[in-house]
């Protein structure tokens, strides 16, 4: 298998983004400071400072220069959008208000007409960087005979960049020196290895008339967590030939998801949440600083609270919440966790007494959440889907329940318009799977309708 090139590394393309945007808000800025063939050194470097200063704020809070964003090109055109926008509005807004200072802030006029160029020239080196090392996917391979060690040197060798994380053995295979990632174990252990590692695809290297009694196991195991798998389209390994079905993947292997793909509307879905989670960021801007005030002024400890959650596959992000309880919630958890009136990994309680009085509020009504509109914008949530877990709730399910981290999490889904706290945690996690399964477009966009009322009138909330 080729080693990739540090040159196209995620975190060497990262820092070429955030160096050639400086440089590009450095040169928008200089020509703005030009007025009639003179250079206004002052006005270049205060409008220099504010502008790189908006910029690196909002790229910090968005998560733009994170070298394991996977968010893909729409994605990162979309935040760099949001960035831009940042930028230009305080702008614009001082020569709306203040028009006698309008009328001689022309550098500030110039700013505005160039920055669209910034804008331009980002994204052709975000299509770039994107262009030479997309986002791979983590996969497994079971198998370490001929076969299994092939699949091996051949992934992350096309585009698909995919990245190996290790191997599992047939019971039948002896330990193997040269394997291109660590042996993991054997296929018994693929159960524990899937809640271990954030998987992608599971990739059976091995035929029915081989190992069909273990190759059938792994399929059920992987259709019960929700994870993609792959299987051999025959026996035989084929160096020119390819299968004529149209849409086949020319490695060998027949792909399954147990999660029904629609891309036209996946790809509609991830643009709404891109233009919804946008536009109510602007919109709710007034009431986002307001509960922020209101949190600071009434208890201590931070206004945001950053909480691990896990998301697609398994793979853990920072979820924000405004912080409604006291700054040592955490801690005090361990003392209440006798108390806890949901059944299952989830704890709940209807009075809990570490909620402070204006996060009551907020929580009864959602204004908590609000803050998790960023992650909808960087891709780890989108605005419909099961709601994120954390860790310890995740190593607790059963394997069942692992299926509903084979969606990306989100905001709202069915549990929240269907009483909330009111109902079980078992009956929680079969109206998650009921989401997956029947997963539509227009199925989202019920939920969304349905989802106000319950957050104005806060039905189910504790």
């Amino acid at each position: 298998m080729s080693k990739p090139d540090p040159e196209s590394s995620p975190e060497r393309a990262q820092k070429r983004s955030r160096m050639g945007d400086a440089l590009l808000l450095g040169i928008a800025s200089s020509a703005a400071a030009m007025e009639e063939g003179v250079f206004h050194w002052k006005v270049a470097i205060g409008v220099l400072l504010v502008a790189t200063t908006l910029w690196l704020l909002v790229s910090r809070a968005l998560g733009q220069y994170s070298a394991t964003n996977g968010r893909g090109f729409l994605g990162d055109v979309a935040l760099t959008l949001v960035m831009v926008a940042a930028v230009v509005a305080p702008i614009a807004f001082l020569l709306l208000v203040f028009p006698r200072v309008g009328a001689t802030l022309h550098p500030g006029r110039s700013l505005i007409a160039l920055l669209p160029t910034v804008l331009l020239l980002r994204m052709g080196i975000v299509g770039m960087r994107l262009w030479r090392a997309r986002r791979g996917t983590d996969v497994i391979i079971v198998g370490i005979g001929p076969f299994g060690r092939l699949t091996g040197a051949e992934v992350g060798a096309g585009m698909a960049r995919q990245r190996l994380v290790g191997y599992l053995r047939f019971d039948d295979e002896a330990p193997h020196a040269r394997l291109q990632a660590p042996l993991l174990g054997t296929i018994d252990d693929l159960e524990s290895t899937l809640r271990r590692y954030a998987v992608d695809e599971v990739y059976l290297a091995s035929t029915a008339s081989e190992h069909g009694a273990q190759v059938q196991a792994a399929i059920r195991t992987c259709e019960t967590h929700g994870v993609p798998f792959a299987l051999p389209t025959c026996a035989y390994r084929l160096t020119r030939a390819r299968l004529t079905c149209v849409g086949a993947k020319d490695d060998g292997y027949a792909h399954f998801r147990s999660v029904h793909v629609k891309p036209l509307q996946l790809f509609v879905k991830r643009l709404f949440d891109i233009a919804a989670s946008g536009a109510a960021l602007v919109a709710l801007s007034p009431l986002l600083i307001a509960a922020a005030v209101l949190v600071k002024l009434t208890s201590r400890g931070p206004v945001l609270f950053g909480q691990e959650r896990v998301g697609l596959h398994g793979r853990t992000f920072l979820m924000l919440k405004f912080r409604s309880m006291v700054a040592n919630a955490e801690q005090l958890k361990a003392l209440l966790a006798a108390q806890n009136e949901q059944t299952g990994p989830v704890f709940k309680m209807k009075h809990d007494p570490r909620v402070t009085a204006v996060g009551r509020f907020m929580r009864k009504h959602s204004i908590d959440e609000l803050p998790q509109l960023v992650n909808v914008l960087r891709g780890d949530m989108s605005i419909v889907g099961p709601r994120p877990p954390v860790p310890n709730e995740v190593a607790s399910y059963e394997a069942w329940q692992r299926r509903r981290l084979s969606v990306r999490p989100g905001l709202t889904c069915v549990w929240q318009v269907s009483g909330r706290n009111a109902i079980s945690f078992q009956d929680w996690m079969l109206l998650d799977m009921r989401y997956i399964d029947h997963w539509s477009l227009a199925g989202d966009f019920g939920l969304i309708w349905r989802t106000v009322p319950v957050v104005l009138t806060g039905r189910g909330a504790s």
